[in-house]
């Protein structure tokens, strides 16, 4: 393939915003032709290369909104997307053609996970899946919580402001105290953070209706899931504290939880060592594509990419080049060894 720079600086050099991506994917679709591989672009825009099907590599082609100027500068690459995940996408991509393995781009990890719902619903399942997100170079990501959305909304008959009686706001901000005080209590103060399940206020509106007669409010919630618990669980608990308006639940993300012993993590291990790193064993109270992967193929599977986590979505993104050079040794000395 081309060299593993020049399509990582092209990829992030290209705006991929969730819904936006078919530009970036558009060079990656190239960079597989140009070595002789396979490759289309699917009706939901993930990129597909398919090829030996004992190891699928797959990351995602989008990235968060936010504009971070682009520059290399003392050994780092600046750019959105670089740790997340365009960096682990195009490692993957260079190691897929080193080893002649199939690979995947799919879309709107950041918002749907559209391209993971639609692979997992068009393809058979792989004999092993390495799934690209931040690690560190020498990092492996065996777990992950799940993830559910909701919007609350309530409407109140109008009345004059120096009543007593709560408006649709007030008792929005209400019901929200309850459900935080209940998704805590959920589990042990205690517990890791990757061990509790959180809720989280992502947006607030509210105000006297277009007609006049009533006020209105909208709460949207986003609720991250340990290990052992549903979409269903979250539901009942915050179910069990809504007084008044009613919720929409989007469709949720179970959570993810791998042993080290899986073959993927041994050859993630075997990999780091050959690049002289000591490996770690990771788990993230984030949600990745690797949680409905799980969810769908019983294989084995970790995360891995190069990127310090930290700096995901943040205004000072940026990928060190000499760890996005060794994640593609690791990346590629995993797979020839699971394809063996």
């Amino acid at each position: 393939m081309d060299d593993a720079r020049t399509l990582l600086t092209d990829l992030v050099s290209t705006p991929s915003v969730s819904g936006g991506e078919s530009e970036a994917a558009r060079i990656l679709v190239e960079a597989f032709e140009r070595a002789g591989r396979e490759v289309w672009i699917d009706e939901v825009g993930n990129v597909r290369a398919p090829a030996d099907d004992s190891v699928l590599l797959t990351s995602h082609i989008d990235t968060v909104p936010g504009e971070v100027p682009v520059r290399e500068e003392d050994g780092f690459l600046w750019g959105r997307g670089s740790v997340d995940a365009t960096g682990p996408l195009a490692a993957m991509a260079v190691a897929a053609v080193e080893t002649g393995v199939s690979f995947v781009g799919v879309v709107e990890e950041e918002t749907t996970s559209r391209g993971a719902r639609h692979l997992v619903e068009t393809r058979d399942a792989p004999d092993a899946v390495v799934n690209g997100e931040p690690s560190g170079w020498a990092g492996i990501v065996l777990g992950y919580r799940g993830y559910h959305a909701g919007s609350y909304r309530v409407e109140v008959p109008s009345a004059h402001t120096a009543v007593d009686d709560q408006n649709a706001i007030e008792r929005a901000m209400d019901w929200w105290d309850r459900v935080e005080a209940a998704v805590g209590d959920e589990t042990a103060r205690d517990a890791t953070a990757f061990e509790r399940a959180t809720a989280k206020p992502v947006g607030i509106e509210g105000g006297v209706t277009e007609d006049g007669l009533a006020t209105e409010a909208l709460v949207d919630a986003q609720f991250r899931l340990p290990p052992g618990t549903t979409g269903t669980d979250v539901e009942s608990t915050v179910d069990a504290v809504t007084e008044s308006g009613a919720v929409a639940w989007d469709e949720p993300i179970p959570p993810v939880m791998r042993s080290p012993r899986n073959a993927v993590a041994r050859a993630l291990r075997a990999g780091i060592r050959a690049a002289d790193g000591e490996p770690t064993h990771l788990r993230k109270t984030g949600t990745s594509d690797m949680n409905l992967f799980a969810e769908a193929w019983d294989v084995p599977m970790a995360t891995y990419g190069p990127g310090d986590s930290s700096l995901d979505h943040a205004p000072d993104e940026r990928l060190e080049l000499a760890e996005f050079d060794r994640s593609v040794a690791v990346l590629t000395h995993a797979t020839a060894a699971l394809a063996e």
